[in-house]
């Protein structure tokens, strides 16, 4: 019994990721996206459909950690400063959005479905929420989350987790079962909520921080990830304990530390789990999609995913026009932000548990909510050409994505010369390091050093290579190899690689990989003293000159024959070992 007890986790576990490998590849194919992909492989394992995976609800409630994750990553991404930036997208537009898409949607609910206003209310004011899970893998797989469009659409569903906490408090207050217990007043919850991102950003600052910098000291990357995953779980954990968003609570967490050094690791070791998560979440919303309540109203469930969809269109396409977007830009939030969100299951079952709604109705909306998540890549793909020739030029005229022109793995004494100069040539720079004693060091000085092994292209990536337009790898040692630097080529072909090494032995290395330059560390440097040197000889600068040539021809010539031989003892008669002179009377040359 034991046995069998451990087997169906596996089985189930191998069925939903065999079936989601299926269906998400089969619609990438097909240019449809990986969400829908991930729903209708649900829908084909649940219950409603094949029946091989059953209670949905429990699944689902792990899943939405996934969408813990995305808020967790997005909060690394906006610093405090430009989240200020953000406050009247977020409290003005995001503001009117939640309120008059809500009452909308619930007019049409109680004008043509006949519900009473408190039952319209209950079910149109959740459904004036979009899916953030949803939407933001949209926005950043498009790369326009940091854009003008993008940040507009993210103000808007941080604006919609913030309001969670007034519809509970609006359907509890409705609430007709004298059963259930009176939930904490509306002002009492905000107090909470108050108290509990100022309890998170303390605990960032002096538990967090001081935690990753004692891991950072220690190298170990392994520990890395757990403190990540607590971090996010622990936030998520108290605001779930005070009944409030876990969403919100990672969101904080992520914000708090944005602006560490530790940003890019961070974001590097949770994405995996994000990405599986987030998959997994969809799945579970995909298996509690009731196809029977579908087969029993078919024309119900259409026409109310059609009127939430064009309703909330219209909404948020005249806010849009109302905020200075260009009409295209506005249609495209419009549509993109027309669906139901995850959060209105969760207020679906509190409506029912208050006998606002009879929970066959909360069913049907659940599929109503579902069908017209179904329903957005769809309507993507086909307003693209009206609306994207427009959105780039919006994008162009804003402010344009915060990233980095040139990334800089190593500052030490190497990296940060180059970094300087880069900086002085008016170009944006990100620095990677290690060490975590020369982060510091250099944070003294005002200069910005994130955590980070640069070796790795993941971080890489979070680091902004996919658009940076040139890669400086400034560290020790042998770290580089011909394979590593063929995989940084391949992920990041806009970029130029330049590359410090030791010796001769690190040129041969890297001789056959894709670089624009390598550099000899100390080589340089040591023609500069060779040419004090003779100036301090009083000879000319012409003669100068001309022995700096010498040099340099040999050398080139010995690299030469030693990169077709491989020998570092190739064109050994090319070195200097005499004057030129006596080397001419001995008749050697």
């Amino acid at each position: 019994m034991e046995h069998q007890t451990q087997a169906f986790p596996l089985q189930d576990g191998f069925l939903l990721l065999g079936t989601a490998l299926v269906f998400v590849l089969l619609f990438r194919r097909l240019g449809l996206g990986a969400t829908l992909g991930y729903l209708l492989a649900g829908a084909v394992l649940g219950p409603y459909a094949l029946d091989l995976i059953g209670d949905p609800e429990s699944k689902i409630g792990f899943a939405e950690l996934g969408i813990t994750l995305l808020l967790f990553i997005v909060g690394l991404e906006l610093a405090p400063r430009r989240l200020w930036r953000m406050r009247h997208e977020i409290f003005g537009l995001g503001l009117l959005q939640v309120a008059l898409c809500g009452l909308a949607v619930s007019w049409v609910i109680h004008t043509f479905a006949g519900f009473s206003i408190e039952a319209s209310l209950a079910l149109g004011l959740p459904l004036g929420l979009s899916s953030t899970a949803q939407v933001l893998p949209m926005l950043q797989s498009a790369g326009r989350l940091h854009t003008p469009f993008g940040e507009r659409s993210f103000a808007i569903l941080l604006f919609q987790d913030l309001s969670i906490i007034p519809l509970i408090t609006i359907i509890a207050a409705m609430n007709r079962n004298p059963s259930l217990p009176a939930g904490p007043p509306g002002w009492q919850l905000a107090l909470t909520t108050v108290l509990a991102i100022g309890g998170l950003i303390a605990a960032g600052r002096f538990v967090i921080r001081p935690l990753f910098r004692l891991i950072g000291n220690l190298g170990e990357r392994e520990m890395f990830v757990f403190a990540a995953l607590f971090t996010v779980i622990a936030a998520a954990a108290l605001m779930q304990a005070l009944g409030l968003s876990t969403a919100l609570g990672a969101f904080v967490a992520g914000v708090m530390l944005a602006d560490s050094p530790y940003r890019h690791e961070l974001e590097a070791d949770v994405e995996p789990f994000r990405s599986i998560l987030l998959g997994l979440f969809f799945m579970s919303v995909g298996m509690m999609l009731d196809l029977s309540a579908i087969a029993q109203r078919p024309l119900f469930v259409a026409a109310m995913a059609l009127a939430l969809i064009v309703v909330k269109s219209g909404v948020i396409f005249g806010l849009g026009l109302l905020f200075k977007m260009n009409w295209r830009s506005a249609l495209a939030l419009g549509l993109l932000l027309s669906q139901g969100g995850e959060f209105g299951f969760v207020l679906f079952a509190q409506a029912a548990d208050a006998w606002l709604v009879e929970p066959q109705a909360a069913s049907l909306f659940g599929a109503i909510v579902t069908l017209s998540m179904v329903a957005t890549p769809f309507l993507m793909m086909a307003t693209r050409r009206i609306r994207e020739i427009p959105v780039v030029a919006e994008e162009r005229e804003g402010p344009q994505q915060d990233g980095a022109s040139a990334i800089v793995v190593g500052y030490g004494r190497f990296g940060q010369t180059v970094a300087q100069i880069l900086i002085a040539a008016q170009i944006e720079v990100t620095l990677i390091d290690t060490d975590i004693e020369m982060i510091d060091i250099a944070s003294g000085f005002g200069a910005k050093v994130w955590f980070g092994d640069g070796t790795r292209i993941d971080l890489l990536r979070q680091a902004g290579a996919e658009e940076a337009e040139l890669i400086a790898f400034c560290i020790d040692g042998d770290q580089l190899t011909e394979d590593f630097i063929h995989a940084v080529h391949a992920a990041f072909p806009q970029a130029e690689l330049h590359a410090r090494v030791f010796d001769r032995r690190g040129l041969l290395r890297l001789k056959d990989a894709p670089m624009t330059s390598v550099t000899r560390e100390v080589m340089e440097s040591a023609v500069v003293l060779a040419r004090n040197a003779l100036k301090s000889l009083h000879v000319s600068l012409e003669d100068i000159d001309k022995a700096e040539t010498m040099y340099r021809s040999r050398d080139k010539e010995r690299l030469s024959l030693q990169y077709e031989t491989g020998d570092l003892r190739a064109a050994r008669d090319r070195i200097l070992t005499q004057p030129v002179r006596a080397a001419r009377q001995a008749g050697t040359e």
